[in-house]
């Protein structure tokens, strides 16, 4: 009894007096006193209770989260800026996005396509993103400067190993550099918006010259090759963009399938509100045989691996199925184990093509689909219309913009890292 109630009160000291019993064990352990004394605590468990009760235990400290910054017009997003995110991301723990604002985009580059809110909407949608900073310069001042790395507590500022120019020739990251805290990353090859601007515009030339060969008039057909894309995927690529998970035994899997050409903020709202559906969303993407068989001859603008990509590095996307059928079937849904079938109501198709069958007349039958209010009036369509109604703008905005393209890739060298 007596020796419970010495345990009881050693046990007691050392919760309410932990350095006070930590030193006089310490000091019994020195002295090779008995252990048996102090209620069967044996020296050799000591350093266990003393990590527990924090006794000469030196706290533990979190190590620092690295934050990185990397900012962007981001304007006609596609896969190679998405790319650009996903090795940012990788060279810290938090990725801060700032969008240059629209004023800025006019008075360095010209007129953007994508209003500040759609161009937004797709930064914040890609699964690599942690913070947005709206209305970013287009170059780094060094008031922008401290107060990333004060207020944002910004420890790295990136960009690609392709030069940034302001109009007067200097580098727009130059103090970032000077500064110590710039770091730069590999460019994705064979797209830009510049690119699929000059796509749009190739197919309104396209458009106009097959209007005037029906009425008779004959003009030089441009090749098939200014339409090709100069994106040559890998499949180490797609790994780096797919979650590389699949669903759990009993989850609930969305199934949405679409062209999701010209990726956009309609498309992004569209697949966040179908991921809230279910517990898993499957994404079927059709081949570029399809989508011109249903869209038309020009269509799509973008070409079904550039495609993949771009609806890859959306966060709210699970997995993709690369060619997915246009019609919906039985076996289709027992293999992928799909609860619901949705499509949403803003969908485009050309009024040329024949009426053929429903796609969704088996999950109908199921009473597995569902029809999904798009939540923004936004089409491929409606934004190549942008470029087109103002394309002598854009015309020009390319024209400059090829120049010192045309001076990257006669420079360009290997850089490691992808």
């Amino acid at each position: 009894m007596e020796h419970e109630s010495l345990n009881n009160w050693i046990w007691d000291g050392v919760y309410y007096h932990p350095h006070l019993f930590g030193g006089l064990m310490l000091t019994a352990a020195l002295l090779g006193l008995s252990t048996s004394y102090f209620g069967g605590i044996g020296v050799l468990s000591l350093p266990y209770l003393w990590s527990d009760v924090g006794i000469f235990h030196k706290k533990k400290r979190g190590k620092k989260r690295v934050r990185v910054y990397m900012d962007g017009c981001f304007d006609l997003m596609h896969y190679g800026h998405a790319n650009a995110l996903r090795q940012a991301k990788a060279l810290g723990d938090e990725l801060v996005v700032g969008v240059v604002s629209d004023e800025e985009i006019i008075a360095n580059k010209g007129p953007p396509v994508l209003t500040m809110e759609e161009r937004l909407a797709l930064v914040s949608g890609l699964k690599w993103v942690d913070e947005v900073i709206p209305n970013a310069p287009y170059a780094i001042t060094e008031q922008f400067m401290k107060s990333l790395f004060n207020e944002h507590k910004i420890d790295y500022i990136i960009h690609g190993d392709d030069p940034c120019l302001l109009p007067d020739g200097t580098d727009a990251y130059a103090l970032a550099k000077k500064a110590g805290h710039y770091k730069q990353i590999k460019r994705t090859e064979g797209v830009s918006s510049t690119d699929i601007v000059g796509r749009i515009l190739l197919l309104l030339k396209d458009t106009e010259r097959n209007d005037s060969s029906l009425n008779g008039e004959h003009h030089e057909s441009i090749t098939e090759a200014a339409h090709i894309s100069q994106f040559l995927p890998t499949s180490r690529r797609i790994v780096q963009f797919s979650n590389g998970k699949g669903p759990g035994p009993n989850a609930r899997i969305v199934y949405i399938d679409g062209a999701f050409d010209l990726f956009h903020a309609g498309h992004v709202e569209m697949l966040k509100r179908a991921r809230q559906l279910g517990d898993f969303l499957l994404v079927g993407l059709h081949t570029d045989h399809t989508v011109s068989e249903h869209r038309g001859k020009y269509h799509p603008i973008m070409h079904l691996h550039e495609r993949n990509l771009s609806v890859l590095a959306c966060r709210y996307v699970d997995e993709v199925i690369i060619g997915a059928p246009w019609e919906i079937s039985k076996d289709m849904i027992t293999t992928f184990n799909i609860s619901l079938v949705v499509h949403g109501t803003i969908a485009e198709s050309n009024p040329l093509s024949p009426v053929g069958i429903d796609p969704y007349t088996v999950p109908k039958s199921m009473g597995i689909f569902r029809l999904l209010e798009s939540p923004k009036n936004i089409t491929t369509s409606s934004i190549a219309q942008r470029i087109v109604a103002n394309h002598e703008a854009y015309m020009k905005r390319n024209a400059k913009k090829a120049e010192s393209e045309r001076k990257y890739y006669a420079e360009k060298k290997y850089v490691s890292g992808d």
